[in-house]
């Protein structure tokens, strides 16, 4: 787990360091208990979404430094602030300045989770027996670099996430350099295509639904550049908090998608960075 890396987490708590509000002290004596760094509250928070483990378990995995409640209360106390929208944005776009967003060819698509503490924006997974789960879906480059995404109930069609999707991009200016859109076969409806013209997308690549009585050249239809976005879910899907999900509120879902992206861009930038360094030999 990349996340894990020293390096990229030093580097994904740089730039949250400088989006965190400061904190003015209003106790009248100023005597009450000092408050605990933030530096530990975003390990837990890390730990957390790296693992999928509880809080509780986070918070003594990082020796207890600050309790479970505090890790949560910091972490809403950044929703409210924007940090980890802020955060994601940011490295997008350092991604987008440094390396370049190959935004040609661009794919959509949903993945199915499991999220058993319920709550809202979750729902039955029409592919796990019912059993309740969230759905992402995201929008990636020609190369898998997520630039929109949105989440809700796993029981929620991946033609009405388009929608959100396509405008979660557009909110950072990036869908307007789009050309060439691939869907696979659960987007192949007029309510699509209609979705896709009114955003300016008129070039859509989408598999066709699979008809009874198909032959079999029909139904091993090729997957086209949908591939990165399956190989981004993937990425994705080694966050354990994603992948079992148990939070309870849909900003709280956000925030750990936004974070997890944030984590997956600065390891791509740190070994951008790091391609020209020479193999070191081995010590015979």
């Amino acid at each position: 787990m990349r996340a894990l890396d020293p390096e990229v987490a030093d580097s994904v708590w740089t730039a949250i360091e400088g989006l965190i509000p400061v904190v003015v002290d209003t106790h009248p004596l100023r005597c009450h208990r000092p408050r605990s760094p933030d530096r530990d509250c975003f390990q837990v928070i890390l730990v957390r979404l790296a693992t999928g483990c509880s809080w509780e378990d986070a918070e003594r995995l990082c020796g207890s430094k600050v309790s479970d409640t505090t890790a949560r209360s910091r972490r809403n106390e950044w929703i409210a602030a924007g940090v980890f929208e802020a955060v994601a944005a940011e490295a997008i776009s350092a991604f987008d300045r440094i390396i370049g967003l190959d935004l040609g060819d661009v794919a959509v698509d949903g993945s199915l989770h499991k999220s058993p503490c319920g709550g809202h924006g979750t729902g039955k997974n029409p592919t796990d027996r019912a059993k309740l789960g969230w759905k992402w879906s995201i929008i990636t480059d020609r190369n898998g670099i997520l630039i929109g995404w949105t989440v809700d109930g796993a029981n929620r069609n991946d033609s009405i996430l388009l929608a959100p999707t396509l405008d979660d991009a557009a909110a950072r200016w990036l869908l307007a350099d789009v050309e060439t859109i691939w869907l696979d076969r659960g987007y192949d409806s007029n309510a699509t295509r209609e979705r896709l013209n009114e955003r300016g997308i008129h070039d859509a690549v989408i598999a066709k639904k699979r008809r009874r009585g198909a032959g079999e050249a029909k139904k091993n239809q090729p997957m086209g550049l949908r591939w990165p976005v399956e190989r981004t879910n993937s990425w994705l899907s080694n966050f354990g908090q994603l992948r079992r999900n148990t939070d309870r509120k849909t900003v709280h879902r956000l925030a750990q998608f936004a974070l997890a992206v944030t984590f997956l861009l600065a390891a791509k930038l740190i070994d951008w960075r790091n391609r020209w360094s020479p193999t070191p030999l081995p010590i015979r």
